[in-house]
């Protein structure tokens, strides 16, 4: 299972984005090619993969959706790391064959329950922007989440306008839109616009939905027991949600379905995901490649690498739960800890 997850995955439909959504390691050229919509935001030569190959050099790219590594000698050893699955991203202190005792990227991530630690050296002398990159771009990619995914009750409206991301543009507002999830139904107003579809109820405005275009898996028009309704069937990533809307008239109907479902299609031949990022003029990041510098070391030839995914764990023992211990100092029993982990150095952490 682990292998279909993680390598040689088969390609998605060019419609679903799995970049940001996905750790992915060793895959063919298509896979570490931009899709549409994704921008490559800087590129630095000469990093290693600190972790998984100790000593072989690399590009990393940094795009709006991900953070990827190509090996120089082999580019079918390569990492793809989706910022959806990033948990931190912080430096600290590695060691690294090419640098020896020097300052890292660490890249602490999560991924279909399993847990994934990425280190990286940048051997130039760039480190420091390339990593205050990583860290932006990240943060970026965190605040602009409703582009991307579906939000219930959220503070999406003020004083019965919609509150408008900074890409975003209306084309239309639709009054006496009915919601049909509940037995009565709720009477509300719907917004189109170029990235998504926004409902909220007239009496309540938090009671609302968020329907980012990305998420969108049909449109239709369907009878239900209150006639005719528009039905917005999300994607399993989203929930799965299938939500029905009355609108009247019919014409009202057809000229909503038409408008959301041309605009759905524009969206997904050229998605906006709403990550924008611009780095300091002092950090000489323009979204090209950095100057390359040629690095008087010896490239050491890594081992074979084996289990790949094994050496990315963030702790490569917990494919087995450890035995339970009981821990006097917190009063409560606990799953045994690594060996040289103490308590303190847990909470630490925190």
């Amino acid at each position: 299972m682990a292998a279909e997850l993680f390598f040689g995955a088969p390609a998605a439909p060019s419609s679903l984005v799995w970049q940001d959504r996905e750790i992915r390691f060793d895959s063919n050229t298509t896979d570490i090619k931009t899709r549409e919509g994704e921008q490559v935001i800087a590129v630095l030569d000469s990093v290693e993969d600190t972790k998984g190959n100790n000593g072989d050099l690399g590009e990393m790219h940094v795009t709006n959706l991900r953070v990827m590594w190509v090996s120089k000698k082999n580019k079918r050893t390569n990492i793809s790391i989706g910022h959806n699955c990033i948990t931190s991203v912080n430096v600290r202190a590695a060691s690294s064959r090419l640098k020896g005792q020097t300052q890292s990227l660490y890249v602490l991530t999560k991924y279909h329950n399993q847990r994934f630690e990425f280190i990286f050296t940048a051997v130039s002398e760039t480190s420091d922007s390339l990593f205050a990159c990583v860290q932006g771009v990240f943060r970026a990619y965190d605040n602009s989440r409703l582009y991307r995914d579906l939000k219930l009750r959220g503070a999406l409206i003020v004083e019965r306008e919609l509150k408008l991301l900074p890409l975003e543009q209306t084309y239309s507002r639709v009054n006496g839109v009915w919601n049909l999830s509940a037995e009565q139904g709720n009477l509300g107003t719907f917004f189109i616009s170029n990235v998504r579809v926004v409902w909220y109820a007239n009496l309540a405005e938090n009671f609302n939905v968020s329907i980012p275009y990305l998420q969108i898996r049909s449109i239709k028009v369907r009878d239900s027991k209150f006639g005719q309704a528009l039905v917005i069937e999300t994607t399993p990533a989203s929930g799965g949600y299938i939500l029905g809307f009355k609108v009247d008239p019919k014409e009202t109907l057809d000229y909503v379905f038409k408008e959301i479902s041309s605009l759905w299609q524009v969206y997904t031949v050229n998605p906006i995901f709403g990550v924008e990022y611009r780095a300091d003029a002092n950090q000489g990041l323009n979204g090209s490649a950095l100057l390359q510098s040629e690095q008087d070391v010896e490239i050491v030839e890594p081992p074979d690498r084996g289990d790949a995914l094994a050496q990315y764990y963030a702790d490569a023992t917990k494919g087995v739960d450890r035995d339970p211990m009981y821990c006097a100092e917190l009063g409560l029993a606990i799953e045994q800890l690594k060996e040289g982990l103490t308590i303190e150095q847990l909470w630490s952490v925190l």
